[in-house]
């Protein structure tokens, strides 16, 4: 005989969108990753590596957390800023929860319009102070606290190091205490809302951004024209743009030793990322001024 259940016992499942905004290179990338457990956001020391906003999705029988990572909030200087500031900006408005990050040398007044939009906001804000293990002592991250709290005073803070994991399980923790009562958003053994050649496009932007000085990586895009999966193995056909031809040059390098440089690194962490043998073919073309050219943004999956 089975055994009753009391009604209303059973925990309700918990489900929300977990937001992490903040301005370039303060470690939202990496915050990111961690709290997923997978390599999802891509992760260089240069700023503006984000360009898309990228979700990634924690389940558990009891709660389903969707992580959106974004790019940094920055004064736009061509139509691609334009584009990534909007996912920034969108991020205020439909979040369940809001984790602004910043870290232990950034100016708490930088971006003052974004942060007063921040402060302003109803739903439970958590201010991230990155990168504490670069802190002397416990005084400098007091006074810290202290500046924080009088510019976000609705904010719970969390010091953290993303890059050490310090702190990072407690932040968590209250994620999930924060989480509204919903059923989950997507299927329970998703872990993002992007394709698969999505993250092809976005190891290879790392590998660039890696192996090139200056505004050369800046101004590359990849775009993916073929991903063939078969059971053991992928065959990708890549192409990487750029704007001008003297940076195809500087792109493919002498005799092609660049180019296949960053084939070798992209295709030794895209075999890893889909646990599968990988066969990568990359070509370099000039699309003039992309940056600036909605029809190619739009293709790019920059604009609606």
């Amino acid at each position: 005989m089975e055994e009753e259940k009391t009604p209303g016992l059973e925990t309700a499942h918990r489900a929300g969108f977990v937001n992490i905004v903040g301005n370039p290179n303060v470690g939202k990338s990496t915050l990111m990753n961690d709290l997923v457990g997978e390599r999802i956001s891509i992760i260089t020391s240069k700023a503006q590596t984000t360009r898309h906003r990228i979700m990634g999705i924690v389940n558990t029988p009891e709660y389903q957390i969707v992580y959106s990572d974004t790019p940094g909030v920055l004064k736009p200087m061509y139509r691609l800023q334009e584009s990534m500031l909007g996912f920034s900006e969108g991020a205020l408005t439909d979040a369940d929860i809001l984790v602004y990050v910043t870290d232990v040398v950034e100016d708490p007044e930088k971006n003052k319009e974004y942060l007063d939009r921040v402060a302003a906001e109803k739903i439970p804000v958590l201010l991230v102070i990155n990168k504490v293990d670069l802190l002397k002592d416990n005084a400098q991250l007091d006074e810290l606290v202290q500046q924080w709290r009088k510019r976000l005073p609705a904010a719970e803070i969390f010091p953290i190091s993303a890059k050490e994991h310090f702190n990072v399980d407690n932040l968590k923790a209250r994620i999930v205490e924060l989480l509204p009562e919903n059923p989950p958003y997507f299927g329970k053994d998703a872990l993002t809302d992007k394709p698969a050649r999505f993250f092809v496009t976005e190891i290879i932007r790392e590998k660039l951004l890696l192996n090139y000085d200056k505004e050369i990586p800046y101004s590359t895009e990849v775009l993916v024209e073929k991903f063939e999966e078969k059971e053991n193995s992928i065959h990708i056909m890549s192409v990487i743009y750029v704007e001008r031809d003297s940076q195809k040059g500087i792109i493919i390098g002498k005799g092609g030793e660049k180019i296949k440089k960053v084939g070798m690194e992209a295709r030794a962490d895209i075999e890893k990322f889909f646990g599968k043998k990988v066969f990568l073919e990359m070509f370099v073309k000039v699309e003039k001024d992309w940056r600036n050219r909605d029809k190619k943004l739009r293709e790019f999956g920059y604009l609606e």
